[in-house]
């Protein structure tokens, strides 16, 4: 699978699963990229520095990608906490 076929089934997982959660608690997240099947995610609204959010991130998103994708080899947060 290429990385562009990657970053289509991810989007998909992102948009139909995990999206949803993360509204719920006013958040969000964009795929920023996918290189060598490591998939960049920036955490956005209020999951951005949200002391949850590596949880999120390895628990939450990292999981359902590699469940959903197993070609996915990691996931990245890509996010600026600090900002």
């Amino acid at each position: 699978m290429t990385d562009t076929e990657i970053l289509e089934a991810v989007e998909k997982v992102l948009a139909e699963e995990i999206a949803p959660a993360l509204a719920s608690h006013g958040g969000g997240a964009t795929i920023t990229t996918v290189k060598d099947a490591k998939v960049y995610v920036e955490l956005q609204g209020g999951c951005r520095g949200c002391m949850g959010a590596r949880m999120t991130m390895k628990n939450g998103i990292e999981r359902l990608f590699k469940e959903r994708v197993p070609e996915v080899v990691e996931v990245i947060d890509a996010t600026d906490h600090d900002a």
